[in-house]
């Protein structure tokens, strides 16, 4: 029994740091399109003092800031798409969590109950030893 319950904590420990991990990348992900997001941002401003034109139905806009626009918005989509993927492994990790927390007080328990009954046997050896030297006054 005491195998099972450490192999089912064992992969339930598993199944949460890989939770984690997930977790963890998504975050950088979503902070990277961010990063690059404000990187083009700010070339999108440099070109925009290079060439003084900054309206973009203007017929001499820079090509190189409306494809950097282009980019910038599909960076701050991914972005958002991401924050979704994100709260779902963020509820998959808590469910997991609990998962962990449940299996860990089970085994705590089964291992009280052992103890409990260790304890038991014990004290009616003791009893019994007690018993032995009483009878034999």
């Amino acid at each position: 029994m005491k195998s099972r319950s450490e192999s089912l904590i064992r992969l339930k420990k598993f199944q949460v740091d890989e939770k984690r991990r997930q977790v963890s990348q998504i975050e950088m992900m979503v902070a990277d399109f961010e990063r690059m997001a404000a990187e083009l941002d700010q070339q999108i401003e440099i070109e925009h003092t290079k060439t003084g034109i900054s309206d973009v139905a203007h017929f001499a806009y820079s090509t190189f800031a409306k494809a950097a626009s282009v980019r910038r918005d599909n960076l701050l989509a991914s972005a958002n798409d991401m924050r979704g993927k994100l709260e779902a492994a963020q509820d998959a990790l808590a469910e997991a969590l609990e998962d962990l927390k449940k299996v860990e007080l089970l085994d705590q328990r089964e291992h009280q109950r052992e103890r409990d009954e260790q304890l038991k046997v014990e004290q009616s050896e003791y009893d019994e030893m007690g018993r032995l030297r009483f009878r034999s006054r």
